[in-house]
């Protein structure tokens, strides 16, 4: 039976890496991370003018953000009425 950990705490990391950090053999390969493209969605200037005001009335930092949280929002509802629907079919 094998014993469950209790998670190290943020010193106890920190004091493995630093006692850590001058010895080659504890690290692995470096790992690049990409920067993830933002992507242009054309709006006409009707919606774009509508999608501001809706910003602003949700006090929103800018319509970029308030958009990402749209669809964000959005897609969680899909992603579970997907998800629902794979459950359906799965019991027939």
């Amino acid at each position: 039976m094998r014993k469950k950990r209790t998670p190290l705490t943020e010193t106890e990391i920190d004091n493995i890496v630093v006692g850590q950090a001058n010895d080659d053999a504890a690290w692995g390969r470096p790992v690049r991370a990409g920067k993830v493209k933002a992507t242009n969605v054309p709006l006409s200037a009707a919606l774009a003018t509508r999608a501001a005001f809706f910003a602003r009335l949700h006090r929103e930092k800018s319509m970029d953000a308030w958009i990402e949280r749209i669809i964000r929002d959005r897609l969680d509802l899909e992603e579970a009425a997907f998800a629902d629907l794979k459950r359906e079919l799965a019991a027939r």
